[in-house]
C-alpha cells in the first residue's frame, strides 16, 4: 500500500486539530475560537483533496462510488461537528470537535486504500 503526501499531510492536519481541540477541552469552559479554526483546516485539506481526486486522471483501484461515499462523508462531519460546538456551549463542544481529527485521519488511510489498491 502506497501512503502519499496526501495521506501525512492529512494525518498531521488531523492529528493536530485533536491536540488543539483536547487543549481546549481542559482549559475552556465554552467552544474555543482555535478549536473551530483547527476544524476548518481539516475542512479546507478535505475540499483540496477532493478537488485533486476530481481531476486527476489516477483511476481508482476500487468502486467510485465508495471513494467518493467517503469523501462527501468526511466533507460533511466537520460542518456537523461545527454547529454542534456553537449550539452546545459547554466545555464537551471541544471535545466532540476533537473527535472530527482522528475520524478524518482513519478515512484518509481508507482512501488511500481505495485509491492504490
Amino acid at each position: 500500500m502506497i501512503l502519499d503526501g496526501w495521506f501525512y499531510t492529512g494525518a498531521t492536519i488531523g492529528l493536530l486539530s485533536a491536540i488543539i481541540c483536547i487543549i481546549a477541552t481542559i482549559f475552556r469552559n465554552h467552544p474555543a475560537d482555535s478549536s473551530i479554526l483547527s476544524l476548518a483546516a481539516v475542512e479546507l485539506y478535505l475540499f483540496v483533496y477532493a478537488i485533486y481526486a476530481f481531476i486527476s486522471p489516477v483511476p481508482l483501484n476500487g468502486p467510485a462510488w465508495e471513494f467518493w461515499g467517503y469523501i462527501i462523508t468526511a466533507l460533511i462531519l466537520p460542518p456537523i461537528a461545527f454547529f454542534w460546538g456553537i449550539t452546545d456551549k459547554t466545555r464537551w463542544s471541544n471535545l466532540v470537535m476533537a473527535a472530527i481529527g482522528p475520524t478524518i485521519l482513519v478515512m484518509i488511510h481508507r482512501l488511500q486504500v481505495i485509491w492504490h489498491g
